[in-house]
């Protein structure tokens, strides 16, 4: 079947379309995905860190969980891209209608998670309880707002 001009412009711009929304969208879905893995793995950490705070055991092991959610903490505000609210996520749509407040709570995390990383290697155990009781807090502030509870 031979296709008009018109209708040949409008298969190749829909042709088109297509070839560049399944990138976008791919893109969209990689970001989820990253974050999402981002954010299991800090919970993992702060976990670990509980279990150490928790068992009195050295201090000393819960540096590389505490680098870890302090390598992870300046990420998390470009890990929320307009467009990366669809998909399998518990995104709020506050993250971006609300930006400036996000950032700010994104923002206030980032110090949190050094300071935490600071406790751990004093050796103090009672500074890193206090450090990771202060982490899960601006956690919070950030869950509270801008991620729905589970289904």
């Amino acid at each position: 079947m031979l296709l008009t001009a018109p209708l040949a412009r409008h298969v190749a711009g829909a042709a088109l379309a297509t070839v560049l929304f399944i990138p976008l969208a791919l893109a969209q879905g990689d970001v989820i995905a990253e974050r999402r893995q981002g954010f299991r793995a800090m919970g993992q950490s702060m976990e670990a860190i509980q279990r150490i705070v928790e068992n009195r055991q050295p201090v000393a092991g819960a540096v590389a969980p505490a680098s870890a959610i302090a390598e992870f903490a300046p990420k998390i505000k470009g890990l929320f891209p307009p467009g990366s609210d669809r998909g399998e996520t518990r995104a709020l749509p506050a993250i971006w209608s609300d930006r400036a407040g996000f950032e700010r709570v994104a923002d206030a995390f980032v110090p949190a998670a050094a300071a935490l990383v600071a406790a751990a290697e004093s050796g103090d155990a009672a500074r890193l309880g206090a450090q990771l009781q202060a982490t899960g807090q601006a956690c919070g502030a950030c869950h509270r707002p801008y991620r729905a509870p589970a289904r």
